[in-house]
């Protein structure tokens, strides 16, 4: 099973690597997002998107852009209607 982490430099890091470690030692395959220069995320696993280093307070704005993309290949590759997602109308016109 793929497990996505993210494991750029903040106040949870030590946490979010231990948690990484855990799924490793399950066997689960690990895609992480990284600082840039973190070799200790490198020796986790090959699976690693290095982002610029940024203010952790502007991390989320960093981090989203390779989530977002992943994910749309993703669905891409599982055959999904990216233009045009199930339940898209609900969502939008129930108040």
């Amino acid at each position: 099973m793929p497990v996505v982490a993210i494991a750029t430099e903040s106040a949870v890091y030590e946490k979010v690597i231990s948690n990484v470690e855990e799924v490793k030692a399950r066997g689960g395959r690990i895609i992480l997002l990284a600082t840039e220069g973190d070799e200790r995320a490198r020796g986790l696993t090959e699976d690693v998107l290095f982002l610029p280093h940024v203010p952790e307070f502007l991390s989320p704005s960093v981090n989203v852009v390779p989530l977002q993309l992943l994910a749309y290949h993703i669905a891409i590759l599982r055959g999904c209607d990216v233009d045009q997602p199930r339940n898209l109308a609900k969502s939008v016109t129930v108040e």
